[in-house]
């Protein structure tokens, strides 16, 4: 049904980058869950009021909630589309998560009522009927949960969509529910055992447990997550590719909704090179980087000597001692400055998050390590960098080979 609806009421619906095809799937998925989580509660309220069942009527009255998280999702995802303004340049895109992590925040209260309902269950335990239609119900609403599932599940893979992904462990979390409901109601039928109560009980940690699953994984971008590392090496790979470029560091990739992600790095650049036909090259690396990955950048300049074989000979010296010390280590910005009595040697080390050794540490091995260069008139002066692209720091160096 998905598919169909959206061939006829999405125009380029192949094209999920494109914000309002991603903004349109998010509103049709959201409409389609309204309609059919309305249908299951009017079922299901009936199924439980005939069968005299708490986990029934409960089941019943989260379809009437289910039809709110829908709504939420295509609310959501209408908001998410507007345009920038003049309080939110970057867009809306970020309400989008915001929808997903209230669909969490209404996964975890249901399953906490459920609890609820379920203990009292067990302390006032009372017959439940299984006759042919309310078993029929049930087993009618598994298969619309499972599909509902498939489709959020897919659909959210699709488009990259964190609240639709809750959406669909909602659909698993009332399938599981149901699922449980029905055996319920199967065994107490057959062997007149009241297990009602405990099936709710497990089912209502199942639940939670969804809800808090959803909810981490809709704070997590809000926070300020690492960006996927596929993304990161195309980056690094349409960067690198240009000849003016000899390394790239400091890589930063701003999040502010699904389509809306700016990104910013440095850019090292022969220092002897023509300043003019070099911006030249880095305005054409943005524009690239903007058509191929949808993305805004600014790239920062870093001039480097390339030319003069003294500075590259303690380069190659320095980054073998960095990689001695651990190959999660990298350096950039490597340059020397000549005194009367010393000469600075200055580069930026990038160390990773929770690195085994102290940062301090590490600085006092390499400052040591440089003064006992050349007859001890080397003086190291080093930047501690920390990468926000998440695991081992990488600063690209053609230099070195990398």
């Amino acid at each position: 049904m998905i598919s169909f609806l959206s061939s006829v009421l999405i125009a380029g619906r192949e094209n999920v980058t494109d914000p309002v095809v991603r903004q349109k799937y998010g509103m049709l998925c959201g409409a389609v869950g309204i309609c059919l989580n309305l249908l299951l509660f009017a079922g299901k309220f009936f199924a439980g009021t005939v069968a005299n069942s708490i986990a029934i009527t409960a089941d019943a009255v989260n379809n009437l909630s289910d039809a709110g998280s829908s709504l939420i999702t295509l609310i959501g995802f209408k908001l998410a589309g507007q345009a920038p303004d003049l309080n939110h340049p970057f867009g809306h895109g970020r309400i989008e998560y915001v929808s997903g992590l209230i669909v969490s925040f209404l996964i975890i209260l249901m399953g906490v009522e459920l609890l609820k309902s379920s203990v009292e269950k067990i302390l006032h335990p009372e017959a439940v009927d299984g006759s042919p239609l309310v078993i029929a119900i049930l087993m009618i609403s598994i298969c619309v949960k499972v599909y509902m599932y498939l489709y959020n599940h897919g659909i959210g893979k699709k488009i990259d969509s964190a609240a639709m992904k809750a959406t669909a462990l909602d659909s698993l979390s009332d399938t599981v529910a149901t699922l449980a409901v029905l055996g319920a109601t199967v065994i107490a039928q057959c062997t007149g055992a009241m297990i009602d109560g405990w099936c709710g009980i497990l089912v209502a940690f199942f639940i939670l447990y969804s809800g808090v699953s959803a909810a981490r994984d809709t704070i997590s971008p809000l926070l300020g997550q690492k960006p996927e590392e596929a993304f990161v090496e195309q980056i690094e790979k349409i960067v690198m590719a240009h000849p003016e470029v000899q390394g790239m560091h400091d890589l930063i990739v701003h999040n502010y909704g699904p389509g809306r992600v700016m990104i910013s790095l440095h850019a090292e650049v022969p220092a002897q090179g023509n300043i003019l036909m070099l911006h030249d090259a880095i305005d054409n690396i943005e524009c690239e980087l903007k058509e191929r990955l949808k993305c805004d950048a600014v790239i920062h300049m870093d001039p480097i000597v390339t030319d003069d074989p003294a500075v590259n000979a303690l380069k190659e010296q320095v980054m073998a001692r960095v990689q001695a010390i651990d190959p999660a280590l990298s350096i950039h910005d490597f340059r020397m400055v000549a005194g009367p009595t010393h000469t600075n040697v200055i580069f930026d080390l990038e160390l990773p998050y929770h690195f085994h050794l102290k940062e301090e540490a590490v600085v006092q091995q390499l400052k040591d390590f440089v003064s006992e260069l050349e007859g001890h008139r080397y003086f190291a002066v080093i930047q501690v960098d920390h990468s926000y692209v998440g695991g081992a720091p990488k600063a690209l160096d053609k230099q070195a080979g990398n």
